[in-house]
């Protein structure tokens, strides 16, 4: 059997009350963060662009919206791809590390398009259901490769996770569920080549399939079906897009293992690989009070995966794709702000001089480390022109569930993203969008929550 029957039949057939506390609460952190990531998405390039080229006419019915992008409705495939892509452009979302998979962007992108175009039919407990089991099989591919990224993982997992979140909103079987998977596994897409370049089709992947998967279920609802063993097949994904895999342990622990329990907050809106470098540069310069302008050299020690992901040179006229997945970049602009936020992306700081010839002071090397997946440990040392020199190692990366964010810090992540939309919310809307997903079990309808997304009274 296909490991794709096991996924279904657990995305199908679990309900609510099967899900364990620990499972739910991170479901409803995700999904505020997710969104919230979204909104401050609709600043990045290209974003209203996107919203006008997939762009209709009709009726509100079958119609969707997308984050902070006013009333305007598109046709669902379309406004799950611009809602993908503004949840994953500015590297915020967040990712289960492990798997190296960013479960929520093409999984929330596709789900809010489906939500809308019925109006929010579905109960509180069953988009938590959907997406809470679906990140099962979203990270849980990651988790069964043993082989180094070729394709773009959060894409192409994060699709078949978006195709059953979809499907279990609209009370698919297992049988059909496996049919809208086999859909969309014939339209998956999304390489590294994008990541490499830092270009924006990086982003536009995920959206790419956030859309596919909305097409995908419209299909199986119709009665086509897809290939069945689109997992182990000989032409599957895992011999096509991956290689070496193991998946039983993954399958085997399905119902007791919540795979959304292990998933990272992204602290910074920049690539996860970079968070360590970030991270660690901060504490010691919290820890020993230097300024940007005493460090002489940077250097940071990571595992391959890492410097392969951020390794890449500083250079002048940087795109925000290529900035924002650029380690030198990254630890550069921590030391001269105290942090990194989206503001260390807008055009004039990508192109200021002290911070580019900062970032050429740092080095990032691989250290031998044999696992293709790991993003961790990572050893960062500073060295001072005073001929001072402090290291700092990390295992667990800030974020991570592990050395998780503070609800606090949670929420004013939130918070200010909502409030740096294209469309901004409101405080008021802010404060009640929050308060709807903490009691998400208990609500009859999405509508409200989607009301308070997208910009409306509910």
């Amino acid at each position: 059997m296909d490991g794709i029957a096991r996924f279904a039949s657990h995305v199908a057939d679990t309900p609510f009350d099967a899900l364990p506390p620990e499972a739910v609460a991170a479901t409803k952190t995700y999904l505020l963060d997710s969104l919230g990531v979204g909104m401050v998405g609709s600043i990045a390039p290209y974003a209203a662009e996107l919203t006008g080229l997939n762009g209709g006419t009709g009726s509100a019915a079958g119609m969707a919206r997308v984050l902070a992008q006013g009333a305007e409705r598109l046709p669902a495939a379309g406004a799950a791809f611009c809602n993908a892509y503004q949840i994953h452009n500015s590297e915020f979302d967040c990712v289960h590390e492990e798997a190296v998979v960013h479960p929520m962007a093409v999984m929330l992108g596709a789900a809010l398009a489906h939500l809308d175009r019925t109006g929010g039919q579905a109960s509180g407990k069953e988009l938590l259901a959907a997406v809470a089991t679906a990140i099962d099989l979203a990270a849980g591919i990651g988790v069964a490769s043993k082989a180094g990224l070729r394709f773009f993982r959060p894409a192409t997992a994060g699709g078949f996770g978006a195709t059953m979140v979809v499907g279990r909103l609209m009370s698919f079987d297992a049988q059909t569920l496996i049919d809208a998977c086999g859909n969309a596994y014939s339209q998956m897409g999304g390489t590294m080549q994008a990541h490499t370049e830092g270009s924006p089709l990086l982003a536009m992947q995920v959206g790419f399939n956030a859309r596919n998967a909305v097409i995908a279920c419209d299909m199986a609802a119709a009665g086509i079906a897809g290939p069945q063993n689109v997992l182990e097949g000989p032409f599957g994904y895992f011999n096509l897009f991956e290689g070496e895999y193991d998946l039983a342990p993954v399958v085997e622990s399905l119902g007791q293992t919540w795979r959304i329990t292990e998933v990272a907050h992204k602290p910074f809106p920049s690539g996860r690989a970079t968070h360590g470098l970030v991270d660690a540069v901060l504490q010691m310069q919290r820890e020993h009070g230097f300024a940007a302008a005493e460090v002489a050299s940077v250097s940071a020690d990571v595992p391959p995966l890492t410097q392969r992901l951020i390794g890449r040179p500083v250079k002048n006229d940087m795109a925000v794709g290529y900035a924002r997945l650029c380690g030198q970049y990254a630890v550069a602009s921590a030391l001269m702000t105290g942090g990194l936020g989206i503001a260390d992306f807008a055009p004039a700081a990508i192109a200021d001089p002290a911070r580019l010839e900062l970032a050429g002071r740092v080095t990032i090397t691989a250290d031998g480390n044999p696992d293709p997946n790991a993003l961790s440990p990572i050893t960062v040392t500073v060295r001072l022109a005073n001929g001072q020199e402090h290291a700092r190692t990390l295992t667990t990366i800030y974020g991570n569930p592990a050395n998780p964010m503070t609800r606090e810090a949670h929420l004013d992540k939130f918070r200010t993203n909502a409030r740096a939309a294209a469309r901004p919310l409101t405080d008021d809307a802010i404060a009640a969008l929050i308060a709807m997903v903490d009691d998400l079990e208990h609500q009859p309808s999405t509508a409200p929550l989607l009301a308070l997304a997208f910009g409306e009274k509910p």
